[in-house]
């Protein structure tokens, strides 16, 4: 696997330095894309195992985001596989971070995106539209909210609120 460039500031160092600010994601995640490390201001979607809409959001320009997709922790069918991710890398989102799993490693692997996920499931989603999006997301004691700072490398997820005022 790749880095996605060298001014990439480690989470622990980020930990280290906004200790009292910053949020660590206790969720065990999988580096599953070609990036190890990535970052960017963060999109969210929300669905139980529906990713129509989310085929949506990654047609859109990324400029740079992370798309953090929380489907609640479920292991039954894949939120995202190599066509949806090989999308979202043509159109500039950093990565995905998804409280689910995913499918199609070996393409995601070798795609020019950070993807973090639980695990794997070769099911596919359902498609009946449902979800939200821009909506504050938690999972593993982090809050993830939109416009906000995500840090992924090998040692975890880091969110730091964007500074006020």
């Amino acid at each position: 696997m790749k880095m996605a460039g060298s001014t990439h500031v480690s989470t622990t160092d980020l930990v280290d330095q906004y200790e009292d600010s910053i949020q660590s994601c206790d969720v065990q995640l999988r580096d599953l894309g070609g990036f190890l490390r990535f970052s960017g201001r963060i999109a969210t979607f929300r669905s139980p195992v529906d990713n129509l809409q989310l085929k949506a959001i990654v047609e859109e320009p990324g400029d740079g985001r992370v798309l953090v997709v929380d489907a609640g922790g479920s292991l039954h069918a894949a939120m995202a596989g190599g066509n949806m991710v090989a999308r979202a890398a043509a159109n500039g989102w950093a990565g995905l971070v998804v409280n689910g799993v995913v499918r199609d490693t070996e393409e995601l692997a070798a795609m020019p995106i950070g993807v973090k996920a639980i695990g794997t499931n070769p099911r596919r989603s359902t498609k009946d539209g449902l979800g939200e999006r821009d909506v504050a997301v938690e999972f593993g004691s982090v809050v993830f909210r939109p416009g906000e700072f995500l840090a992924a490398d090998e040692d975890g997820v880091v969110v730091l609120a964007t500074p006020t005022g």
